[in-house]
Protein backbone atom coordinates (compact mmCIF):
# COMPACT_ATOMS: atom_id res chain seq x y z
CA UNK A 1 0.00 0.00 0.00
CA UNK A 2 1.36 3.39 -1.01
CA UNK A 3 -0.16 6.79 -0.28
CA UNK A 4 0.08 9.20 -3.18
CA UNK A 5 -0.40 12.38 -1.19
CA UNK A 6 -0.47 13.88 2.30
CA UNK A 7 -3.11 16.56 2.69
CA UNK A 8 -2.63 17.71 6.28
CA UNK A 9 0.81 19.06 7.20
CA UNK A 10 1.97 22.05 9.24
CA UNK A 11 4.94 24.41 9.02
CA UNK A 12 6.48 27.33 10.90
CA UNK A 13 3.62 29.52 9.68
CA UNK A 14 1.74 28.06 12.66
CA UNK A 15 3.36 25.58 15.07
CA UNK A 16 5.19 23.23 12.76
CA UNK A 17 8.96 22.84 12.99
CA UNK A 18 9.90 23.18 9.33
CA UNK A 19 9.36 25.48 6.40
CA UNK A 20 7.09 24.78 3.47
CA UNK A 21 10.17 23.78 1.47
CA UNK A 22 11.28 21.39 4.23
CA UNK A 23 7.92 19.60 4.05
CA UNK A 24 8.11 19.49 0.27
CA UNK A 25 11.61 18.02 0.33
CA UNK A 26 10.52 15.22 2.63
CA UNK A 27 7.43 14.57 0.53
CA UNK A 28 9.62 14.19 -2.56
CA UNK A 29 12.06 11.99 -0.64
CA UNK A 30 9.20 9.66 0.32
CA UNK A 31 7.85 9.47 -3.20
CA UNK A 32 4.63 11.43 -2.71
CA UNK A 33 2.97 12.94 -5.75
CA UNK A 34 1.09 15.64 -3.83
CA UNK A 35 1.44 17.50 -0.55
CA UNK A 36 -0.82 20.08 1.05
CA UNK A 37 0.22 22.68 3.58
CA UNK A 38 -2.81 23.06 5.87
CA UNK A 39 -2.13 25.54 8.64
CA UNK A 40 -4.51 26.23 11.50
CA UNK A 41 -7.10 28.77 10.53
CA UNK A 42 -7.79 32.34 11.54
CA UNK A 43 -9.82 31.82 14.75
CA UNK A 44 -7.28 29.50 16.40
CA UNK A 45 -6.20 31.58 19.40
CA UNK A 46 -2.79 29.95 19.84
CA UNK A 47 -1.57 29.00 16.36
CA UNK A 48 -3.89 30.45 13.74
CA UNK A 49 -2.41 31.98 10.61
CA UNK A 50 -3.05 35.60 9.78
CA UNK A 51 -4.98 36.47 6.67
CA UNK A 52 -1.98 38.45 5.44
CA UNK A 53 0.06 35.21 5.53
CA UNK A 54 -2.10 33.49 2.90
CA UNK A 55 -0.68 35.32 -0.18
CA UNK A 56 2.84 34.90 1.24
CA UNK A 57 2.31 31.15 1.47
CA UNK A 58 0.79 31.01 -2.00
CA UNK A 59 3.78 32.86 -3.46
CA UNK A 60 6.21 30.48 -1.77
CA UNK A 61 4.29 27.47 -3.06
CA UNK A 62 4.32 28.84 -6.59
CA UNK A 63 8.10 29.34 -6.32
CA UNK A 64 8.64 25.79 -5.09
CA UNK A 65 6.45 24.29 -7.81
CA UNK A 66 9.05 25.46 -10.33
CA UNK A 67 11.78 23.60 -8.47
CA UNK A 68 10.26 20.32 -7.29
CA UNK A 69 8.44 17.66 -9.29
CA UNK A 70 5.41 17.38 -7.02
CA UNK A 71 2.00 19.02 -6.74
CA UNK A 72 2.08 21.46 -3.82
CA UNK A 73 -1.32 22.53 -2.53
CA UNK A 74 -2.24 25.44 -0.32
CA UNK A 75 -4.77 24.28 2.23
CA UNK A 76 -6.19 25.33 5.56
CA UNK A 77 -7.33 23.46 8.66
CA UNK A 78 -10.46 25.39 9.42
CA UNK A 79 -12.22 25.37 12.76
CA UNK A 80 -15.83 24.30 13.12
CA UNK A 81 -17.43 26.97 15.29
CA UNK A 82 -21.15 26.42 15.82
CA UNK A 83 -24.02 23.98 15.78
CA UNK A 84 -25.10 25.71 12.57
CA UNK A 85 -21.93 24.40 10.94
CA UNK A 86 -20.16 27.72 10.64
CA UNK A 87 -16.42 27.52 9.96
CA UNK A 88 -13.85 30.30 10.27
CA UNK A 89 -13.18 30.56 6.53
CA UNK A 90 -15.82 32.47 4.62
CA UNK A 91 -17.21 31.12 1.37
CA UNK A 92 -15.32 33.84 -0.50
CA UNK A 93 -12.08 32.95 1.28
CA UNK A 94 -12.53 29.26 0.53
CA UNK A 95 -11.70 30.02 -3.11
CA UNK A 96 -8.16 31.01 -2.03
CA UNK A 97 -7.32 27.44 -1.04
CA UNK A 98 -6.77 24.16 -2.86
CA UNK A 99 -7.82 22.02 0.12
CA UNK A 100 -10.30 22.75 2.90
CA UNK A 101 -9.80 20.58 5.98
CA UNK A 102 -12.23 21.08 8.86
CA UNK A 103 -11.88 20.00 12.47
CA UNK A 104 -12.71 20.98 16.01
CA UNK A 105 -10.06 22.61 18.21
CA UNK A 106 -10.55 23.67 21.81
CA UNK A 107 -8.59 26.87 21.28
CA UNK A 108 -10.73 28.51 18.60
CA UNK A 109 -12.09 31.96 19.32
CA UNK A 110 -15.92 31.93 19.27
CA UNK A 111 -17.41 34.54 16.96
CA UNK A 112 -20.46 35.24 19.14
CA UNK A 113 -21.76 34.81 22.68
CA UNK A 114 -24.27 32.29 21.36
CA UNK A 115 -21.50 30.14 19.87
CA UNK A 116 -19.52 30.48 23.10
CA UNK A 117 -22.31 29.12 25.28
CA UNK A 118 -23.88 26.59 22.91
CA UNK A 119 -20.81 25.08 21.25
CA UNK A 120 -17.43 26.21 22.58
CA UNK A 121 -18.06 25.97 26.33
CA UNK A 122 -19.74 22.52 26.43
CA UNK A 123 -17.05 20.96 24.23
CA UNK A 124 -14.04 22.58 25.86
CA UNK A 125 -14.41 21.97 29.58
CA UNK A 126 -14.70 18.50 31.09
CA UNK A 127 -17.28 19.60 33.66
CA UNK A 128 -19.75 19.47 30.78
CA UNK A 129 -20.35 15.78 30.11
CA UNK A 130 -20.69 14.59 26.53
CA UNK A 131 -24.31 13.49 26.86
CA UNK A 132 -26.29 11.84 24.08
CA UNK A 133 -27.93 15.21 23.38
CA UNK A 134 -24.54 16.94 23.16
CA UNK A 135 -23.21 14.28 20.78
CA UNK A 136 -26.27 14.78 18.59
CA UNK A 137 -25.68 18.54 18.52
CA UNK A 138 -22.01 18.10 17.69
CA UNK A 139 -22.91 15.66 14.94
CA UNK A 140 -25.35 18.15 13.44
CA UNK A 141 -22.64 20.82 13.53
CA UNK A 142 -20.49 18.69 11.22
CA UNK A 143 -23.40 17.72 9.00
CA UNK A 144 -24.38 21.38 8.60
CA UNK A 145 -20.77 22.29 7.87
CA UNK A 146 -20.55 19.67 5.12
CA UNK A 147 -23.76 20.88 3.52
CA UNK A 148 -22.88 24.58 3.65
CA UNK A 149 -19.18 24.64 2.71
CA UNK A 150 -16.80 23.17 0.13
CA UNK A 151 -15.13 20.82 2.60
CA UNK A 152 -12.66 18.29 1.25
CA UNK A 153 -11.65 16.54 4.47
CA UNK A 154 -12.97 16.15 8.02
CA UNK A 155 -10.01 16.00 10.40
CA UNK A 156 -9.69 13.90 13.57
CA UNK A 157 -13.39 13.42 14.33
CA UNK A 158 -14.30 13.16 18.04
CA UNK A 159 -10.91 14.54 19.09
CA UNK A 160 -10.33 17.42 21.51
CA UNK A 161 -13.52 16.78 23.45
CA UNK A 162 -16.03 17.32 20.65
CA UNK A 163 -17.56 13.83 20.52
CA UNK A 164 -19.70 13.01 17.48
CA UNK A 165 -21.50 10.12 15.83
CA UNK A 166 -19.08 9.41 12.97
CA UNK A 167 -21.44 6.97 11.28
CA UNK A 168 -24.14 9.60 10.80
CA UNK A 169 -21.52 12.04 9.58
CA UNK A 170 -20.14 9.40 7.20
CA UNK A 171 -23.55 9.01 5.55
CA UNK A 172 -23.65 12.72 4.69
CA UNK A 173 -19.95 12.88 3.84
CA UNK A 174 -20.45 10.16 1.23
CA UNK A 175 -23.31 12.11 -0.33
CA UNK A 176 -21.21 15.29 -0.54
CA UNK A 177 -17.92 13.61 -1.54
CA UNK A 178 -16.17 14.68 1.64
CA UNK A 179 -13.38 12.46 2.98
CA UNK A 180 -13.05 11.31 6.57
CA UNK A 181 -9.48 11.51 7.76
CA UNK A 182 -7.51 8.69 9.29
CA UNK A 183 -5.25 11.02 11.25
CA UNK A 184 -1.63 10.27 12.03
CA UNK A 185 -2.02 11.34 15.65
CA UNK A 186 -5.64 10.91 16.68
CA UNK A 187 -8.06 8.22 15.56
CA UNK A 188 -10.98 8.14 18.01
CA UNK A 189 -13.32 5.61 16.40
CA UNK A 190 -14.55 2.47 18.14
CA UNK A 191 -14.36 -0.91 16.41
CA UNK A 192 -18.09 -0.87 15.68
CA UNK A 193 -18.01 2.70 14.39
CA UNK A 194 -15.29 1.84 11.88
CA UNK A 195 -17.22 -1.20 10.68
CA UNK A 196 -20.42 0.82 10.31
CA UNK A 197 -18.62 3.69 8.56
CA UNK A 198 -17.21 1.26 6.00
CA UNK A 199 -20.74 0.06 5.27
CA UNK A 200 -21.87 3.60 4.39
CA UNK A 201 -19.42 3.62 1.47
CA UNK A 202 -17.76 6.82 2.66
CA UNK A 203 -14.19 7.37 1.53
CA UNK A 204 -11.35 7.77 3.99
CA UNK A 205 -8.11 9.64 3.46
CA UNK A 206 -4.74 8.97 5.09
CA UNK A 207 -3.03 12.08 6.46
CA UNK A 208 -0.04 12.53 8.73
CA UNK A 209 -1.00 15.79 10.50
CA UNK A 210 2.77 16.24 10.49
CA UNK A 211 4.22 19.03 12.60
CA UNK A 212 7.80 18.19 11.63
CA UNK A 213 9.05 17.63 8.07
CA UNK A 214 10.31 14.08 8.61
CA UNK A 215 6.79 13.01 9.64
CA UNK A 216 5.28 13.97 6.29
CA UNK A 217 3.67 10.95 4.66
CA UNK A 218 3.89 8.84 7.84
CA UNK A 219 0.80 7.19 9.33
CA UNK A 220 1.22 3.63 10.57
CA UNK A 221 -2.03 3.84 12.55
CA UNK A 222 -4.06 4.30 9.38
CA UNK A 223 -2.37 1.39 7.63
CA UNK A 224 -3.00 -0.83 10.66
CA UNK A 225 -6.68 0.12 10.69
CA UNK A 226 -7.04 -0.52 6.96
CA UNK A 227 -5.55 -3.98 7.42
CA UNK A 228 -7.41 -4.82 10.64
CA UNK A 229 -10.86 -3.87 9.38
CA UNK A 230 -10.28 -4.81 5.75
CA UNK A 231 -11.23 -1.37 4.47
CA UNK A 232 -11.61 -1.75 0.69
CA UNK A 233 -8.77 0.08 -1.01
CA UNK A 234 -11.24 1.84 -3.29
CA UNK A 235 -12.62 3.50 -0.14
CA UNK A 236 -9.28 5.11 0.69
CA UNK A 237 -8.96 8.18 -1.49
CA UNK A 238 -5.18 8.52 -1.59
CA UNK A 239 -4.17 4.88 -1.47
CA UNK A 240 -2.41 3.95 -4.71
CA UNK A 241 -4.16 6.88 -6.44
CA UNK A 242 -4.64 10.63 -6.46
CA UNK A 243 -7.82 11.78 -4.67
CA UNK A 244 -10.39 14.08 -6.20
CA UNK A 245 -10.40 17.30 -4.20
CA UNK A 246 -13.32 19.69 -4.75
CA UNK A 247 -11.31 22.86 -4.43
CA UNK A 248 -8.08 21.82 -6.17
CA UNK A 249 -9.62 19.90 -9.06
CA UNK A 250 -12.04 22.71 -9.84
CA UNK A 251 -9.04 25.01 -10.33
CA UNK A 252 -7.17 22.64 -12.66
Amino acid sequence: MIIYGDYHTHTVFTHGKGTIEDNVKWAVKKGLKQIAICEHSFSHMAYGIKRKDVPVMRAEIERLKKIYDIDILLGIESNIMSIDGKIDVTKEEQDMFDVIVVGYHKSFKPSSLKDFFTFFLPNTFKIFKQSKKRVQKNTMAYINAIKNNKIDILAHLSAEGCTVDPVEIAKVAKEYNTYIELNGKRIKFSDQQIKDMIKTGVKFIINSDAHSPERVGENNRAFNIIEKYKIPHEQVANLDKIPVLKNFNNKN
